[in-house]
This record gives C-alpha cells, sequence and structure tokens, in this order.
C-alpha cells in the first residue's frame, strides 16, 4: 500500500487532489453509453449497447441459471431423492420462501401460483447484492496493471470503471418493481376478475363523496408500492457501498495532506481498515435483509390483491 500511495502522490500532476467524490460516483455508478463494455446498434432510436451494470446482470442470471439447473438435473438423477450439499441449501431456500413468505400473504390457494416468482426474485436480488461485496473487477484491476498491461480503449479498461452492483442502479430496482406492479394486477384479475379487481380497490356501499377522495389515493397507492420497492432495495445497497470507500479514501486524503505515504498507511490501519471490516459486515446482513424485504413486499402486496380487506 505505501509503494501505490507514493507512486499516486509523484505521479498525480501539481496542485491536483485526491477527488474523494468524483472516485466515490465512478465506482458506484453505472459507465457511461458514450463508453459501453459491448457496443450494439441502435433499433428505433434506442441504443441497447451493454454497460457494466447490463453485463452484470447478464452474467448474475447465467450464473443462477446454469448452477441451479446444474445442481437440479444432477439431484433428479440420483437413485434416492434425498438431497444433500450444495441441493440440501437450494431446498431449504426454496421451503423457507415458500412457507414463511409466500403462503402467510397469498394462501394456500395460491401458493404455487406465485412461488416461482418470488423465488425468483430472492434467488436473483440475493446473488445479486452478494457479487456486489466480492472484489472481483479491483482483482482483475491489479492484474491488468501488474501483467496484462491493457490499453486505455481495452475491454478490461472499461470493465473496471464503475460499480458492480447491479441492484444498486435505480434503473434494475425499478424493472423488478415494475414486474411486482403487474403480478399484483394478475393476482387480483385471476382471483376475482378483472372487472371486480379494480372495484375492490375502494369499499363498497359508502357515499359518493367518499369515492372522490379514495380513488385518487387508492391510485396513488398503486404506484407508491413499486416505487417504494424502487428506491428501498437501490439506496441500501448505494449506501453501504458509499460509506466503505469514504472511509477507505481517508488513506489518500491524510496522505496527501501530510505528503507523505506513511501517515496515509497509519490512518488506514488504525481507522480506515477496521470501519471498513465492520461495515462490511453490516452489508452481508443488508444484502440478506434486502433481499428478504423486497420479496416478502412482494407477497404482501400480491396477497393483498388477492384477500381484500377494507
Amino acid at each position: 500500500m505505501t509503494m501505490l500511495l507514493q507512486e499516486r502522490l509523484a505521479t498525480e500532476p501539481h496542485g491536483e487532489k485526491f477527488d474523494a467524490g468524483k472516485v466515490i460516483i465512478e465506482h458506484v455508478s453505472n459507465t457511461s453509453v458514450d463508453h459501453p463494455l459491448i457496443r450494439l446498434p441502435k433499433v428505433l432510436g434506442i441504443d441497447f449497447s451493454v454497460t457494466k451494470h447490463v453485463f452484470m446482470l447478464w452474467l448474475v442470471a447465467a450464473v443462477v441459471f446454469v448452477v441451479v439447473t446444474w445442481v437440479v438435473r444432477r439431484y433428479l438423477k440420483q437413485e434416492r431423492l434425498v438431497p444433500s450439499g450444495f441441493m440440501n441449501g437450494l431446498e431449504a431456500v426454496v421451503e423457507f420462501v415458500r412457507d414463511s413468505i409466500v403462503q402467510p400473504n397469498v394462501g394456500k390457494k395460491w401458493v404455487n401460483t406465485w412461488t416461482p416468482l418470488i423465488l425468483t426474485f430472492f434467488v436473483f436480488i440475493l446473488c445479486a447484492n452478494a457479487i456486489g461485496l466480492i472484489p472481483v473487477f479491483e482483482v482483475v484491476a491489479l492484474f491488468d496493471r501488474w501483467v496484462l498491461h491493457s490499453g486505455d480503449d481495452s475491454f478490461i479498461k472499461h470493465l473496471l470503471h464503475g460499480g458492480t452492483t447491479a441492484t444498486a442502479n435505480f434503473n434494475v430496482t425499478a424493472a423488478l418493481a415494475t414486474i411486482t406492479f403487474g403480478a399484483i394486477i394478475i393476482a387480483g384479475s385471476k382471483a376475482h376478475g378483472p372487472i371486480k379487481h379494480w372495484k375492490n380497490m375502494v369499499p363498497h356501499g359508502l357515499a359518493w363523496p367518499i369515492y372522490v377522495l379514495l380513488i385518487p389515493i387508492e391510485i396513488m397507492g398503486m404506484f407508491v408500492r413499486p416505487f417504494a420497492l424502487t428506491m428501498r432495495l437501490a439506496a441500501n445497497m448505494t449506501g453501504g457501498h458509499i460509506a466503505i470507500l469514504a472511509i477507505l479514501s481517508f488513506v489518500f486524503i491524510f496522505a496527501e495532506m501530510f505528503g507523505r505515504a506513511v501517515a496515509g498507511v497509519g490512518v488506514g490501519l488504525a481507522v480506515s481498515v477496521p470501519l471498513a471490516v465492520g461495515i462490511s459486515g453490516l452489508e452481508i446482513i443488508v444484502v440478506l435483509v434486502q433481499a428478504y424485504v423486497f420479496t416478502l413486499l412482494t407477497a404482501v402486496f400480491i396477497g393483498m390483491a388477492i384477500h381484500v380487506h377494507h
């Protein structure tokens, strides 16, 4: 660390200071569409080029699909269907989501209908959250720096820019919440019919002036629910990374203040590293809690559309 700090202080242009805010924003943000990882042609004016968070979405989806498919198929080929190892843990997750999240909210009649969607949410969000805690691209950056020495316009250089937690992108969480929004409407329509579902938005038998107030409020509530899901997940995943990066920035700030790399290393060992480790431990809990909260609220909202209570 001392050698890296000394090299940074020596090569930094005169008068240019370490900008912690710029470094943090570049880390947690997505790559620009002007410099995508994979450039694709526009279709109907829409740029389908692959940015870093899109790449991470594909990576997480592919890993989850391949691993789960391989484990389940290997399990089904056994003579005795007794789960063990990873399959045992996967079965425990499936039963937990079905019995503790979905069934209490949607009821036994609809539990098998909505468990696949809720389970997919849980596994995908959990894996997308967790991969953001693994310094995969930081290791790639070190390997590129000392071994590959790739150019500034190489795929690796573009890959290293920007954050790796796809669920910290509001566009990603908004897409997930939009699926929840559609599932709520479908659940209510399947349970009560498409017309009665919309009638169930407000209680029956009230005076008409009350409906003038209730109907706009209920319509707003329809959009507030997915908006809350969007903001909660993205904000929590972004906030943890910002906190860790801000604390680690103390190393460079103090090294710059005193003009010596030793000062930065001392602050890092005494303050930054212990605090960053503690917050990383909290982030592991946040990864689990946010996956649970998103799926739980999705199940609650679907259950509210099925079991109408006023």
